[in-house]
């Protein structure tokens, strides 16, 4: 629902006429796929799980992440949705239920096992970078890498887009900090200033870029 408001706000600033179509194309989409209780994208995604486990659970009768493949599977297979993952890289035989998930697990204090899910579009998926910048490049080089990789992405992502940027650690630390970036509620800035600051003026630069809903020009290429 935040990412609908965000839509329905952006057309009031949207200069781009056709941008404007796009938009209202995409929100009406979203109001009939949520009365008709179907996807709005035929893409439905990688799944994507953050399984928060508590130090303090113990588990029994099986297996947590056959547990999780199996929600899974009961959810693309009796919801229609469909299957986009394939069994393995080279052979690529699809497994038909977009399963297996990708996990991450994190042991955090408590005794709760609380389940973060996305069906993360491939679209999206496969416009993700992971760049190695130099001490020196600083703060503008972070915002020219986002803006000229959004740039050359152009419409491949089906924008407007939400960003997740990791900054710091080593590379997979960084992809984990963008992955997870995504679950924050749309509108709640960084509570650190400085990082707030900075993520306003990223998403004013990318709106900035022309690339436009769907990338056929406009000023709403970012929501978040």
């Amino acid at each position: 629902s935040d990412y609908v408001e965000r839509l329905e706000a952006a057309k009031a600033h949207e200069s781009s006429p056709l941008g404007l179509r796009i938009l209202n194309q995409i929100t009406e989409n979203a109001a009939l796929g949520s009365a008709e209780r179907v996807p709005y994208c035929q893409d439905t995604g990688l799944s994507i799980v953050f399984a928060n486990v508590g130090q303090e659970v113990r588990l029994t009768g099986g297996s947590l992440e056959d547990a999780i493949n199996e929600g899974i599977r009961q959810g693309y297979r009796d919801g229609y949705l469909r299957g986009s993952v394939v069994n393995d890289p080279l052979r690529r035989v699809n497994t038909k239920d977009n399963t297996p998930a990708v996990i991450h697990y994190r042991v955090v204090p408590g005794d709760r096992v609380t389940l973060y899910f996305a069906a993360k579009g491939t679209g999206s998926e496969n416009m993700s970078i992971a760049r190695m910048l130099k001490p020196s490049d600083g703060r503008e080089g972070v915002v020219r890498t986002v803006i000229d990789h959004v740039f050359e992405s152009g419409g491949n992502p089906c924008p407007p887009i939400l960003l997740g940027i990791g900054l710091g650690g080593s590379i997979e630390k960084a992809a984990l900090i963008a992955k997870w970036s995504l679950f924050r509620p749309l509108g709640r800035p960084s509570p650190d200033p400085l990082v707030a600051e900075l993520e306003k003026d990223i998403l004013d630069a990318v709106n900035r870029t022309g690339v436009g809903p769907m990338g056929m020009g406009g000023n709403t290429t970012c929501i978040a």
